[in-house]
């Protein structure tokens, strides 16, 4: 079953009017990333901090093969590209016109786990970015190492570019993913991704996880969790020094757990006084019964260049932690 998401506000209204959601375009931009494996194409993306730090470098200023163009975002001239690469890209709407009559990538596509994943190219400074990061390789590892292979029903919520779902979804028998994010643009691509996978799936458009339908065997997700002034969807964690959305999460996520159905969170959560804000929080309002809980610090230390940040003045590090919630109750 695959569900298309609809527009649903007046900045997506906006954008389909240059037929961002269109069959078209999604058939484009399937039949790229089928280009793209079957050349080998591969691209492991960076935080931002470093690459920011790599395209300032001379001899990086201008794209010199493809992964320069769709995973460092760099400008290219016309000729660089094939022909039967440059139509493809084209075609799927995924080039605009910069300086000096070069051209740049509207998206970048990075690998993980062994499949392609659209997702917005650098900088990710709009308000409706795809975010695909580091985070989301050590999500997926995460996932791998603590997944239940026999969930059948599997929900990624706040899905971004489908890292979690499609990879939790890979490793399952006969799955059915539910790919929820607030982002419609978010949902887009990572339907796109999912089909590319192999993945059976559908789209929900929702605000918080309360907002989708059903229960499932395995919610996997990733939540938001930077202090950020911008107030970007796929990067503000809210209050708590950015750890409100992921104790918010889990909390309405429980519910929509079925009987014997397992939670995997990976979110990053700022270090006070040596404390944990978002495991003394989750202590504090987790149900006392009916659920197993492990949680584990996956890295120390993570986006440091952050805590430059007016907001983090109190934090002194933040760290990458995975949780996993088992609803203890028997299956039916």
């Amino acid at each position: 079953m695959l569900t298309l998401v609809k527009p649903t506000d007046e900045l997506v209204e906006a954008a389909d009017r240059d037929g961002w959601f269109s069959p078209e375009r999604r058939a484009a931009l399937l039949a790229v990333l089928r280009l793209l494996a079957a050349r080998g194409y591969t691209f492991v993306t960076a935080t931002p901090a470093t690459h920011a730090r790599v395209v300032k470098r001379p001899t990086r200023r201008v794209a010199s093969n493809l992964r320069d163009v769709l995973g460092w975002s760099l400008p290219f001239e016309r000729d660089l590209l094939d022909t039967e690469m440059f139509d493809a890209l084209d075609a799927a709407g995924m080039l605009a016109e910069v300086e000096n009559g070069r051209l740049a990538a509207l998206l970048r596509v990075s690998a993980v786990e062994g499949t392609l994943f659209l997702h917005s190219a650098y900088p990710t400074t709009d308000h409706d970015s795809v975010f695909l990061g580091p985070d989301s390789y050590r999500f997926a590892q995460w996932i791998a190492a603590r997944l239940l292979p026999s969930a059948h029903r599997i929900l990624d919520y706040g899905a971004g570019a489908g890292v979690g779902g499609i990879v939790a979804a890979r490793e399952t028998r006969e799955p059915h993913l539910t790919l929820a994010d607030i982002n419609p643009k978010a949902l887009f691509l990572a339907s796109i991704n999912a089909e590319f996978a192999g993945i059976d799936h559908g789209t929900v458009h929702a605000q918080q996880p309360r907002d989708v339908p059903g229960h499932y065997d395995l919610i996997v997700t990733h939540p938001p969790f930077m202090i950020d002034g911008g107030q970007r969807a796929y990067r503000d964690g809210g209050d708590l020094y950015g750890a409100r959305l992921s104790l918010e999460w889990v909390l309405q996520a429980i519910d929509l757990l079925a009987p014997g159905g397992r939670l995997i969170l990976h979110t990053g959560v700022s270090i006070v006084g040596g404390r944990d804000v978002l495991l003394d929080a989750l202590r504090e309002r987790l149900p006392a019964t009916g659920l197993g809980m492990e949680y584990r610090e996956l890295d120390p230390d993570i986006f440091s260049e952050d805590l430059d940040q007016l907001g983090y003045v109190d934090v002194e590090r933040i760290a990458a932690v995975g949780l996993v919630i088992r609803r203890m109750d028997e299956p039916e």
